[in-house]
């Protein structure tokens, strides 16, 4: 897919996952779950980019960047643009 032939949630995410990578590498204070951070950011950035996301597995890299990231109040805002990205996915079905 190309411009505006793309879904405009995948959009989103990449903008949204973008933002909080360029955050994250500019913060200077390092914490023990980073990589898992950085990782975790970079599966989704792939994910944005192949097309529609499995919304499982969205749902997983955005729970573990959380935890990875915290209470770390200069990062909380691009983490919340991430996950509102990923809510426009949708829930997962409930078994």
């Amino acid at each position: 897919m190309t411009g505006s032939d793309e879904d405009p949630r995948v959009t989103e995410l990449r903008t949204a996952v973008s933002r909080l990578r360029r955050e994250l590498a500019a913060h200077p204070a390092e914490f023990p779950d980073r990589a898992i951070a950085e990782d975790e950011l970079a599966a989704l950035a792939a994910m944005a980019t192949g097309g529609i996301p499995e919304i499982p597995r969205l749902r997983r890299s955005l729970l573990l960047i959380a935890g990875a990231i915290g209470s770390m109040s200069a990062l909380s805002r691009g983490l919340s643009e991430v996950r509102q990205a990923v809510d426009l996915f949708g829930q997962t079905p409930r078994a």
